[in-house]
């Protein structure tokens, strides 16, 4: 049977620990696809596979693995500050050994005095970096030996391995004439260590948004006992149906329905919406989401991962570990980079030995502007200098993290903003996307319809021509059938037995009331030739295939209804509307809104071939729905939008989700979109620009290997730098 399994992964630090982490998984037998996150430590694995099975492939390449349990409690933030500290402790003793070098060797260039010796000032240099690279830099050799063995090297072996040959050349002097480079081998690894420092922090800021997230849960619940006593537990011992007291002030600790009590509630932290909403008995309340001003009694109606909160968790989890098309191909070079990268340093070695006259001549064009060039050293020496250079400039960090950590701020800025983002691809087909089309009830309108007027065709009273209508439409969760229903509960009349009961999507619902059929829907369906000349939109009440009442029901527009399409317009996209609407009514819709095409009386399974049709003739398009009869249209379409203020239906439904209850969050979904699709091809085209260019300056003997590292450690916290540069996105 197919499942999803997650592992919890230790001892990764860049791109290439991920590449050969999902490698592994990828090669057990029954999995069909492995996606791993760096940031969260996590792979997701899906296919009929044994998770023992998983667990060994991956310590089989080297690092860690264990089984994630689905409700575990993870404190993102307190592992994130575990590691930013770790990382600072390295960094700080990597450099407190490192000063005492640089001061040596400072000294010994200015002055040309060598203290106490040259001998004694050459092994105090070794001494020192030796310390450097077997103390701070533990971490990563031991990381690049455990890949190495298991032929899967990644960043961490050119580093090791720049450091090692740089200090291995104060062990080699001791034996033929060669120049040291041991002191070089402290820097180089202080260098990285700082650059994996900066990027762990700063990794950390990208992952904020999920952090927040997890962070708004309650912890106690007070709820009442058998005896109507308060009493105070822990929110993962709730069960459904326990009423729990919320007081001004308090989170809501899960998802539940008002039964008592009327209160305003914040939910800006979950929906992003600014205006708090007004909640009465019987409105549901989400987890997380803040008690302003009184005190409410909440039936507990969903608790654990079923919750809005847990499920918007997952949801930014799973987009921040999915696949951007663009990045398949950087993860093609990743995979090749590092053993790319050794066959180039063992060749940059071979060619400054074999043609060293050339090689220095190419290097002199550069020695008068980069002063740390020098050309006395011996073809030897000038061979080791440039080896290490390639070995520690080049970066398959940068490219790795090119998309994921873009990636993981856009789709964490979206979630705190109400744009819940279920596959990260469609960020990418969202930038791409060039039309859009919407459904009317509930997405243009504010899918709160009601009834207008009760037109009598027969003889039969209004009140009974309500309460027939609504003892059928009981049955339905269609907005308009609901219209209805109200309308009969606001009269307080009682409803009569209603049997059999058959809908037809899109058409309307049947069922045998006595012994006569009587059917709710539009004019087909009831069979009714009846005509008026009405401006809401006709349902018709049928007895027996006899047309005899008709009730008009309007449904207001949103308010951002016509600025949205405007500013969508204004922006290039072609906007349509597609609803089941007489023409009349959707003509009139479409000419107050400037809408460029309009389709009429279309039913939900046709509005798919609409979509359909579209992308026939090349458009590529986003539907925009509320999920519940346009499901078909938001799966067809290249981008499916649903509009579901957190309903289960629409957060099943969309690849993009908005739980704002304003239409202008489509708006902000593709700014979003393109804002942070264009950080994704700036950090992948400064990525393989600096590994382009500096690759060649290292082969060339011209850039110092100190300085090689600098510029690669900061080469990746460029990349997340100018990821978390999407926080300043203006969304309104």
């Amino acid at each position: 049977m197919k499942e999803i399994i997650e592992l919890k992964i230790t001892g990764m630090h860049c791109a290439g620990c991920v590449g050969s982490v999902e490698s592994a998984l990828r090669k057990v037998n029954g999995v069909e696809e492995a996606v791993v996150n760096l940031t969260l430590e996590k792979a997701t694995v899906t296919g009929a596979i044994d998770s023992g099975h998983l667990l060994s492939a991956v310590e089989k390449t080297g690092y860690g693995a264990e089984l994630l349990e689905s409700n575990a409690p993870i404190n993102l933030q307190e592992k994130t500050d575990e590691k930013v500290d770790k990382s600072f402790h390295n960094m700080k003793w990597a450099w407190m050994l490192t000063t005492p070098t640089m001061v040596w060797m400072g000294i010994h260039m200015v002055s040309g005095i060598a203290w106490p010796s040259m001998d004694g000032m050459e092994l105090g240099i070794f001494i020192f970096s030796a310390l450097v690279c077997f103390i701070p830099g533990r971490e990563t050799l031991t990381s690049a030996w455990k890949s190495a063995i298991h032929f899967s090297p990644n960043m961490d072996v050119l580093i090791a391995l720049g450091s090692i040959a740089a200090l291995s050349t104060g062990i080699i002097k001791s034996f033929i004439e060669i120049h040291s480079f041991a002191g070089v081998a402290g820097m180089i690894m202080s260098f990285h260590l700082t650059g994996r420092y900066i990027e762990t922090k700063a990794r950390g800021r990208s992952s904020q948004a999920i952090q927040k997230l997890m962070s708004l849960g309650a912890k106690q619940a007070t709820v009442l006992d058998m005896e109507k006593n308060e009493v105070h537990i822990d929110v993962r011992s709730l069960v459904v149906g326990q009423i729990m007291i919320v007081r001004a002030g308090e989170a809501v600790p899960t998802d539940g329905v008002i039964t008592e009590g009327r209160a305003t509630i914040d939910e800006s932290i979950v929906t992003g919406e600014s205006v708090p909403v007004t909640k009465n008995i019987g409105d549901d309340v989400i987890g997380g989401t803040i008690c302003a001003d009184s005190t409410i009694k909440v039936e507990v109606t969903k608790i654990g991962s079923e919750t809005f909160l847990a499920k918007v968790i997952q949801m930014v989890e799973n987009a921040q570990t999915t696949k951007v098309p663009i990045q398949v191909f950087a993860d093609k070079v990743v995979a090749i980079f590092v053993p790319v990268v050794l066959l180039l340093a063992t060749t940059t070695f071979l060619v400054w030995n074999i043609f060293p006259s050339q090689m220095k001549q190419l290097a002199l064009f550069f020695s008068d502007i980069l002063p740390w060039i020098n050309l006395d050293l011996s073809p030897m020496g000038m061979a080791i200098y440039a080896s290490i250079a390639v070995l520690v400039i080049a970066c398959p960090c940068a490219l790795g993290l090119a998309t994921p950590t873009a990636l993981m701020v856009g789709t964490g800025l979206g979630a705190e903003n109400g744009i819940l983002i279920r596959d990260g691809a469609a960020i990418q087909r969202l930038n791409e996307v060039n039309m859009i089309l919407f459904d009317k009830t509930g997405t243009l309108t504010s899918g709160k319809p009601v009834v207008k007027n009760v037109h009598q065709v027969s003889g039969i009273m209004e009140n009974d021509l309500i309460r027939m209508a609504a003892s059928l439409e009981k049955e339905s969760t269609h907005p308009l059938a609901k219209s209805i229903v109200k309308l009969a509960e606001e009269k307080e009349m009682g409803l009569d037995p209603v049997t059999e009961i058959e809908v037809v999507p899109g058409k309307g619902i049947s069922g045998k009331y006595g012994s006569a059929i009587l059917k709710v829907g539009n004019a087909s369906f009831t069979d009714s030739t009846t005509e008026l000349n009405l401006t809401g939109t006709p349902v018709f009440l049928a007895l027996n295939d006899e047309c005899i009442g008709i009730f008009e029901i309007e449904d207001a527009l949103r308010h951002d209804s016509e600025d949205t399409i405007s500013s969508l317009k204004s922006a290039g996209y072609k906007c349509v509307l597609v609803t089941g609407d007489k023409k009349e009514i959707a003509d009139s819709l479409s000419k107050q809104l400037n809408i460029d095409h309009t389709h009429s009386e279309v039913l939900p399974d046709e509005k798919a071939t609409i979509v359909s049709s579209y992308q026939d003739q090349g458009f590529v398009v986003a539907m925009v729905g509320d999920g519940i009869n346009d499901a078909p249209a938001i799966a067809q379409a290249d981008v499916g939008i649903a509009m579901g203020s957190g309903t289960d239906i629409a957060m099943e439904t969309g690849e993009i989700v908005l739980a704002h209850s304003d239409l202008k969050a489509v708006l902000r979904a593709t700014r979003l979109a393109n804002a942070t699709f264009k950080k994704i091809k700036q950090n992948l085209f400064w990525a393989f620009i600096y590994n382009i260019v500096a690759i060649p300056l290292a082969f060339a003997g011209v850039l110092h290997p100190v300085i090689a590292e600098a510029a690669m450690a900061l080469s990746s916290i460029n990349v997340v730098g100018n990821s978390n540069r999407l926080k300043s996105i203006k969304f309104y």
